[in-house]
């Protein structure tokens, strides 16, 4: 195994000068590589980890076996823009305030973008990547709306990320790629037009192997891998050789999935929410379940097999010992759970995440375990900036979990509860480059058509409110023993005090959010 030497006094100097903390320095001289890869839509139980084997993903579930698998960890908000930039900044959307709709539909500002583990950790002295989807907009200073039709991510991340290829949403969109003068990269996406147009994710694995192969011996890295898989289901997005061993399998249906409409939604979210109507077109009859979720394995296979082939490289190339890879995804999908497509609405198919952490500087016989503890998606910002040896930003509003990872956390110090957003409405995304979304807006609030809500998860218990509505609708379930959340206990009696605290926890960690808004 070839040794890896972090040369000059540069990065020694870094880490002591940002590491204002003394509990918070790292006595190592060579830093960690920290790998962290985002699948797009996948849902937390789409994987054989997390209790699906059908859905045949063995590398992944090799990752899990080597690493920590976490059963508690959850999205802030839980639809792709915002989540990612969430992810990324350690921030809660009230307070990056980056997302779809009015109002807080604005792109994330350079001042902010330079707060973000990619750049915290660049400055630092590692060299940096990106490859997949962008998902959001980074600007000069914040402006609206945040999807712009030109996203000139040189321009506004070519100082941050040393080695790129990406687009906003689909590939077919266009992908920018550099160094301009890396002939392979360059190769990956020129011949995309003349490719199989369903290998996605498979150039997406190319080009984060490139990443690996051009890696200097003596310099750490911090790779950030998004996957445009597994959010489609149309031909076009898969690689249809992997779907062979899925085309006659017949899926498990989960207990909550709902044939046609569901009638215990609240009236809000059944007349309003786009998640109905999408249900309608393509989970609700058993039929249209399985013709999705046979796509939806293949796409997750895809994945998995680029994840074989990057832990593979790495060990090609001697550097497994020591990086840290992250398997995550943006957010979750209901795939016709509770009568619903799509996410954002905030029941466990949305809002649960998978998470996994592979260090390959831990000893074996410390690394295969499950973990129960409150996990937030604004987390993986300070997480990583931590990992690195570095001290996290004041902007960042999430926990270093790392002290959960090597079981030295003190957990009757740790949270009991999560905060959770949905922000989006499918009316404002239509009308998301009117001059007046702001009056727009609150003429759907005036008719009662908003069906934001906020609320938390704890281990026990989750609770959110349909803040805009008038009056408010509340949910609560006790998921320890509905897991499935087929039961709201809002009107039972004997649940009144503890929504009675939830009530007030959710205020209070939304408060806490919004202290440190952007704008």
């Amino acid at each position: 195994m070839r040794t890896r030497v972090w040369i000059g006094g540069l990065w020694c100097a870094m880490v002591l000068s940002s590491c204002q903390n003394p509990s918070t320095k790292r006595e190592q001289s060579n830093p960690p590589n920290i790998i962290f890869l985002m699948t797009d839509d996948q849902r937390w139980d789409n994987m054989g980890c997390y209790g699906k084997p059908e859905f045949n993903t063995p590398n992944i579930d090799n990752l899990a076996t080597q690493g920590v698998t976490f059963d508690k960890a959850f999205y802030a908000v839980a639809i792709c823009m915002p989540s990612r930039v969430t992810m990324m900044t350690g921030r809660p959307i009230s307070s990056h305030r980056v997302g779809f709709v009015a109002p807080n539909d604005y792109t994330l500002s350079q001042a902010d973008f330079a707060q973000s583990y990619p750049a915290v950790l660049k400055k630092a002295g590692y060299r940096t990547g990106f490859i997949g989807k962008v998902g959001f907009t980074v600007t000069e200073k914040a402006q609206r709306p945040s999807t712009p039709k030109e996203h000139y991510y040189k321009e506004n991340m070519g100082h941050v990320f040393d080695f790129f290829a990406g687009a906003e949403t689909h590939e077919r969109n266009g992908v920018l790629a550099w160094p301009e003068t890396d002939e392979v990269l360059q190769t990956i996406y020129r011949e995309m037009e003349n490719r199989d147009n369903s290998s996605t994710t498979r150039r997406t694995g190319e080009a984060m192997l490139r990443f690996i192969d051009t890696q200097p011996v003596d310099q750490p890295f911090c790779l950030s891998v998004s996957f445009y898989a597994v959010k489609h289901d149309q031909n076009r997005d898969m690689y249809m050789p992997h779907f062979e061993q899925f085309k006659d399998q017949d899926f498990s249906v989960p207990d909550n999935w709902v044939e046609g409409d569901n009638e215990e939604l609240p009236s809000v979210v059944k007349e309003n929410a786009r998640g109905v109507y999408l249900h309608r077109q393509r989970s609700s009859t058993p039929e249209l379940y399985q013709r999705l979720v046979r796509r939806f394995a293949t796409q997750g296979y895809t994945v998995d097999q680029q994840v074989g082939l990057l832990v593979e490289k790495l060990k090609e190339k001697g550097l497994l010992e020591n990086t840290i890879i992250i398997y995550t995804s943006d957010n979750g999908r209901f795939q016709g759970s509770h009568g619903l497509f799509d996410k954002c609405l905030l029941y466990e198919e949305s809002v649960k995440a998978p998470l996994i952490i592979y260090d390959g500087r831990v000893p074996d016989s410390k690394r295969q375990r499950r973990e129960n503890a409150l996990i937030s998606s604004i987390d993986m910002a300070p997480t990583i900036v931590s990992m690195a040896g570095l001290k996290p930003p004041l902007s960042m509003q999430g926990r270093d979990i790392s002290g959960v990872l090597n079981q030295t956390q003190d957990m009757s110090d740790w949270r009991d509860a999560v905060l959770m957003e949905d922000l989006f409405l499918v009316d404002m995304f239509e009308e998301r480059y009117s001059q007046n979304v702001d009056e727009i807006n609150q003429k759907l609030i005036e008719a009662n058509q908003s069906y934001r809500s906020r609320g938390v998860r704890t281990a026990r218990w989750k609770y959110f409110v349909y803040y805009e509505h008038s009056p408010k609708i509340e949910e609560l379930y006790d998921v320890e023993n509905d897991p499935l959340e087929q039961h709201n206990l809002v009107n039972s009696p004997e649940h009144g005090e503890t929504l009675r605290k939830l009530r007030i926890q959710t205020e209070e960690l939304y408060q806490q959010a919004i202290s440190r808004q952007s704008m």
